[in-house]
This record gives C-alpha cells, sequence and structure tokens, in this order.
C-alpha cells in the first residue's frame, strides 16, 4: 500500500512532505502497534507498546498530523506502559480512517482489523 490516493485532499502537508510522515506513521505501526479497535465508522482506537519515549513520539506525531489534517481528532493516554491513540473523524473521512486502519493492521502484522 504505497500509493497514497488514499491521503485526502483537504490534507494541506505539502505533496513532497507526505511519503516522508506516512513512513513515521509506518514505522510507528510495524514497531508498536499491537491493537486496532473500531467501535463506530468515525472512531478507531490504536494500542500501541514499546521502549521509553513512546508516548511523547505518539503524541508528537499526532500533533504534526492535526496540523495538517485538522479533520482528525486525537487522544493520546498512556498506562502501564502501553499507550492508546483514539482517533475520531466526521463522517466526510470515514473513508480515510478506515484506509487508516487497514494501513495499520497489515503493518503491525494484525490482518484485516474492524
Amino acid at each position: 500500500m504505497t500509493d497514497l490516493d488514499w491521503v485526502p485532499s483537504a490534507c494541506t502537508l505539502p505533496t513532497e512532505e507526505r511519503p516522508l510522515r506516512v513512513a513515521e506513521w509506518d514505522a510507528l505501526f510495524a514497531g508498536h502497534l499491537t491493537a486496532v479497535d473500531s467501535p463506530a465508522p468515525a472512531q478507531l482506537h490504536l494500542s500501541l507498546s514499546g521502549a521509553a519515549g513512546l508516548e511523547e513520539r505518539v503524541r508528537g506525531l499526532a500533533d504534526r498530523e492535526n496540523g495538517c489534517c485538522s479533520f482528525f481528532t486525537f487522544a493520546v493516554t498512556a498506562a502501564d506502559g502501553a499507550v492508546r491513540l483514539d482517533v475520531i473523524v466526521d463522517p466526510a473521512h470515514e473513508p480515510v480512517l478506515r484506509a487508516l486502519s487497514v494501513r495499520a493492521a497489515s503493518l503491525a502484522g494484525l490482518g484485516e482489523q474492524p
């Protein structure tokens, strides 16, 4: 899934920077994602685990992503060495959230997730 066609036109990140940002998310998912849950079409819960500094890494990436894709709402919580990233979008961006979910699960080796 190297094609960036799923990135919505509402994203204001310069086109040349998009592959780098996608690579940051990909590395995070491949190295730290342990579970994906989608309790509703516009909500995604990502569970991550890893070394010290993971919470700051997730927060920093979520903050930067929100700066260019304001349709995302992120919440980061950490407890007992685990980090949870909750992502919410408006109904118009549900396909983007679904693409993110599929990409994340695939990179983490979790298979197709809800």
